[in-house]
């Protein structure tokens, strides 16, 4: 039986020995991408590195695989650490460690990530087991030196990855002193998504006769769309939270992240967004590890669809499926926005980044134009027109859907009944506009819509059809859907995220199952589908929300739910 080459030819070409392409082949890895073609050679070669790529563009395997093979099989006796990897946050350090854990697939290395917010003494266990590489944050792994606990005498060869971040994080006395606890002969790769001064007085210091690896981004052919497209939205400051709110029912997001400045914005946005119904979680530095790892994992399974946090919180995230990045202020340097945006359009995938910016700081966006050379597209925020527009479209979809998926007999009826008095175009056109009216709550009037202010609907009457679920248009236009009653709305607290976050973790249900959700002063209600309503409701009777228990059942018609 003969094996497709291409991925062996691909990464040996590269120098790279039989066991490392045979862990690549198993984990699906088929042509080395530009980095990794331009890193891996010298640094194989024992050369030092300097290196300069965007996020996302396969820096971990351009430094891990190097390392292994030059560490090869760990010595019979005690084990000391050789390789080293510095890395500015916990997150990163969990994927890089799991990173190279697989690519040493079928050797006897072992690798341990060591950061803050994890046990010392678990970390101290594995430390004084033997370990070959060590994947840390630059905090805790001085800490372990002060403790005596970790010895780095011994190590051949020390990556700084996403150096600029680390830097930006305040990091840049705790890599001078690990630095200096390390053997002067190691070989040193430094890799960052951006070279500011900063980082090329380190590689002067600390690399010898670097090897320089420049990984422009990709130049696009005339007439073809950028990865990123960029959008500004120039918005006075009292009226971004519900300009960003029409943004995103235009843009229909499949999972988006907001950058905010401070902890307190970003908590006061989340509680924003979820009071308009939207399902957000917050994201800073306030969060305890246990905090922070729930809320990375429902963003990451489509629990939450956006994530509202600050740079410092966000730096180091590996998330491949965000498609927009919201800028809710303009960011303080062009480098803190090619950082924000660079989480979008990633792997050949579109993405969209858009900016909210005050008229003063129009200025700022010129400068990171001039910065970045990418034309940034200043926009006028939707109006209910537009979104009234946007709306009828996604019904047209949704009627075709229905349409070709059939099963129409039992309405089929109704029509022909109508159609002995009324034209079928006109029945049709009144089913529309009940439907229509059913999830927009009002009949079309914009008399109470101040002119200056982007006024959004909560999620009870917002178009339910975006391009998140892509089915939720043919599930909303059948009868398939029951709705739930639970004993705790607005006084207890409980907002759509708290909803959708207990019936996804506690009964195992896609959020793709969960229609609208209406909050009341002392009770909720949620659609679900009729498949997986009863398991929700016995999973539910079993849970707390916001510490209190709760109490769930099939609605019984409670009117004046309307929030």
């Amino acid at each position: 039986m003969e094996i497709d080459a291409r991925p062996l030819d691909g990464f040996a070409a590269l120098g790279l020995d039989e066991r490392l392409i045979a862990a690549l082949t198993s984990l699906g890895y088929e042509e080395p991408t530009a980095i990794q073609r331009e890193a891996i050679p010298p640094l194989l070669a024992g050369k030092d590195v300097l290196g300069q790529a965007a996020t996302g563009t396969g820096k971990t395997a351009a430094f891990a695989l190097p390392l292994l093979q030059r560490l090869g099989e760990p010595a019979a006796t005690e084990r000391a650490v050789r390789g080293l990897i510095l890395v500015p946050t916990r997150e990163l350090a969990m994927q890089v460690a799991e990173a190279v854990h697989k690519y040493s697939r079928g050797s006897a290395l072992r690798v341990v990530p060591i950061y803050g917010g994890q046990s010392i003494v678990q970390q101290l266990r594995a430390l004084e087991r033997g370990v070959d590489v060590v994947v840390a944050t630059p905090g805790r792994a001085l800490d372990h030196l002060r403790r005596g606990s970790l010895h780095l005498d011994a190590v051949q060869t020390l990556i700084l990855d996403e150096a600029d971040e680390m830097l930006d994080m305040g990091f840049a006395e705790e890599l001078e002193a690990i630095l200096e606890h390390t053997p002067a002969e190691r070989q040193t790769a430094l890799f960052s998504a951006t070279v500011p001064k900063r980082i090329l007085e380190i590689a002067k210091r600390h690399l010898r006769a670097p090897v320089q690896v420049k990984i422009q981004p990709e130049k696009l052919a005339a007439g073809e769309r950028a990865r990123v497209r960029e959008i500004a939205y120039i918005v006075q400051r009292r009226n971004k939270p519900a300009a960003l709110a029409r943004v995103l029912d235009m843009e229909g997001p499949t999972s988006t992240i907001v950058f905010c400045r401070t902890r307190i914005e970003v908590d006061e946005l989340t509680e924003t967004l979820g009071s308009r119904g939207y399902s957000a979680e917050a994201l800073h530095g306030g969060l305890s590890q246990e905090q922070r790892d729930r809320v990375l994992r429902r963003f990451r399974d489509g629990a939450s669809e956006i994530l509202v946090a600050t740079d410092v919180a966000a730096r180091g995230l590996d998330i491949e499926h965000v498609s927009h990045v919201v800028n809710f202020d303009v960011p303080s340097s062009p480098d803190a926005y090619l950082h924000r945006i660079g989480r979008t359009g990633r792997a050949g995938r579109e993405g969209v980044a858009v900016t909210l910016a005050e008229a003063r700081e129009s200025r700022l966006l010129r400068n990171i134009e001039q910065f970045t050379k990418h034309k940034i597209t200043i926009e006028s925020v939707p109006t209910a027109h537009d979104l009234r527009a946007r709306r009828l479209e996604l019904m047209h979809t949704a009627l075709e859907e229905t349409l070709t998926g059939g099963n129409l007999d039992a309405y089929r009826r109704v029509i022909e009944s109508l159609a002995v008095d009324h034209d079928v175009l006109d029945i049709a056109a009144a089913a529309a506009k009940l439907a229509d009216e059913a999830r927009d709550g009002s009949a079309d009037d914009e008399a109470d819509i101040p002119k200056d202010v982007a006024f959004v609907q909560p999620l009870a009457e917002r178009p339910r059809f975006t391009k998140a679920h892509p089915d939720a248009a043919k599930r909303m236009a059948s009868a398939d859907m029951t709705r739930i009653f639970i004993d705790l709305g607005r006084s207890a607290g409980i907002r759509p995220a708290d909803l959708v976050g207990a019936i996804t973790n506690e009964a195992k249900v896609d959020a793709r199952q969960i229609g609208a959700i209406d909050i009341a002063d002392g009770f909720s209600l949620v659609e679900v589908s009729n498949a997986s309503v009863d398991s929700i409701i016995a999973a539910l009777r079993g849970t707390k929300l916001r510490g209190k228990p709760v109490t769930a059942r099939r609605d019984r018609k409670v009117k004046g739910v309307r929030p």
